[in-house]
């Protein structure tokens, strides 16, 4: 038989066509990794600039006197916002905001701000962290993590906010490299962080009277949920200990 009928066309280009088919694949995936390491590169930059600088100290070291009153309100809700990226805990930011603006104005502005770092946060690790991780979604435990987020996006995110210690920066990466949609991320937020923000903001803002019924009853909450937290933080390391 003529070699011509047993043989197969052979690619033109000078590398076989299995490896241009491999390099085609391989592209994507790779493109995915850098984006992936820019992200990190970029968190990590967050996190080092707070060896230049402090949110917290920036927002109470009179940033309300050098600037106009109709600036204030946006600028302490980036610097917040700013503030979480950096990963400075949001109690730490929230005694702040009650130190200096009181309950209700503090209560207000916090939550603008973690909203908004939240929002900036997610963004980030749709866009640079996803693709190169999705592969990894597809186990029992996180694939099924991955279609409730995807299914139940704001239920899934509002109990994802009112769960007592859990990092504020792990809820919303977890949330942005599963398959949630941004605007039901967003609400749940914006709703799920209003009862930790106001108890850390009402404790500040009567620190200087501790025998008031707000200290009292904040304080009183932020013991339950330290508890809350240490009771989940031991039965974690139980059921790992079981495994």
């Amino acid at each position: 038989m003529p070699a011509a009928l047993t043989t197969s066309p052979t690619p033109t280009a000078d590398e076989p066509a299995d490896d241009r088919a491999g390099q085609r694949a391989g592209g994507p995936a790779r493109a995915a990794w850098w984006r992936f390491g820019l992200l990190v590169l970029l968190l990590g930059a967050c996190a080092g600039s707070l060896l230049l600088w402090s949110p917290t100290d920036l927002l109470s070291g009179g940033l309300a006197d050098r600037m106009p009153g109709y600036w204030f309100a946006p600028l302490f809700t980036l610097v917040y916002a700013v503030g979480t990226l950096a990963f400075v805990p949001r109690p730490a930011l929230n005694a702040v905001a009650g130190l200096l603006l009181g309950i209700q104005q503090g209560v207000l502005l916090a939550v603008l701000g973690t909203t908004l770092g939240a929002a900036m946060a997610f963004a980030l690790g749709r866009g640079l962290g996803r693709e190169a991780l999705k592969p990894y979604l597809r186990g029992k435990v996180l694939g099924a993590l991955d279609r409730r987020f995807t299914d139940q996006g704001f239920r899934s995110v509002l109990v994802l906010r009112l769960l007592p210690g859990l990092p504020f920066q792990a809820g919303n990466y977890g949330a942005a490299f599963s398959g949630v949609r941004f605007l039901p991320f967003l609400f749940a937020t914006a709703i799920g962080v209003v009862p930790t923000t106001a108890v850390y903001v009402t404790a500040a803002a009567s620190a200087d009277q501790p025998g008031s019924a707000a200290f009292l009853v904040s304080a009183g909450v932020i013991a339950l949920l330290v508890l809350g937290s240490l009771v989940g933080l031991w039965r974690a390391a139980a059921a790992r200990r079981r495994a």
